[in-house]
C-alpha cells in the first residue's frame, strides 16, 4: 500500500477514516518513542489508527488508542496493544496544539504512520468533525469531480 511517499519514506498505515470523518485544518509530524517490540510490529504493518486520538497531558503530547499488535517473537517482554505513546515535538507546536484544542471543537487525529529516515513519524492533523449532511455533501463533491474527469477522458479520446 504505496502511497507517494518522499523520498526516504515508506508508509506503515493511513487513516483513511479521518479524511471521511473530519476536516483537516493543520498537520503536523512528531516522532514516537516506542518499545523495540512495538517497532518490529510496526514493521510488519501490524497497527491500526483508526480509534486513535492525541492530546496533551502536562505539556507532553500523547498518542492514545493506538493499536500495535503484540510482536510474536517478544514473548518474554510483551508491550501493552493500547499503550500510551509519548510524540516527540517541539515545546512550541505542543503549546500552539495545546491552545486549539482548549478553544473548542478541535481534535487531534493521526493521519499516517511511516518511516523516514529509519525512524518512525506520525503525521497528526488538528480537526474538526463533520456531520452527516457534511460527509453526504463531499460524497457528492467527489462523484461530480469522479464524473467530470471521466467526461474530460472520454472527450480526448474522441479527439486524439
Amino acid at each position: 500500500m504505496k502511497d507517494k511517499d518522499a523520498p526516504g519514506e515508506s508508509l506503515i498505515v493511513k487513516n483513511r477514516r479521518a479524511f471521511f470523518d473530519y476536516d483537516i485544518e493543520e498537520k503536523f509530524e512528531g516522532g514516537l518513542a516506542l518499545l523495540g517490540s512495538e517497532v518490529k510490529s510496526m514493521r510488519t504493518g501490524k497497527v491500526d489508527v483508526v480509534d486513535a486520538f492525541a492530546s496533551v497531558d502536562n505539556g507532553e503530547l500523547w498518542l492514545k488508542q493506538l493499536y500495535v499488535a503484540p510482536f510474536e517473537m517478544a514473548r518474554s517482554f510483551p508491550h501493552e496493544p493500547r499503550r500510551a505513546r509519548r510524540v516527540l515535538m517541539h515545546k512550541r507546536e505542543i503549546a500552539h496544539i495545546d491552545k486549539e484544542i482548549s478553544r473548542g471543537g478541535m481534535t487531534l487525529v493521526p493521519l499516517r504512520l511511516y518511516f523516514k529516515d529509519g525512524k518512525i513519524k506520525v503525521e497528526l492533523a488538528l480537526v474538526r468533525g463533520r456531520k452527516s449532511h457534511d460527509k453526504r455533501h463531499v460524497i457528492a463533491e467527489k462523484e461530480a469531480n469522479r464524473e467530470a474527469r471521466a467526461a474530460m477522458g472520454r472527450a480526448r479520446k474522441g479527439n486524439g
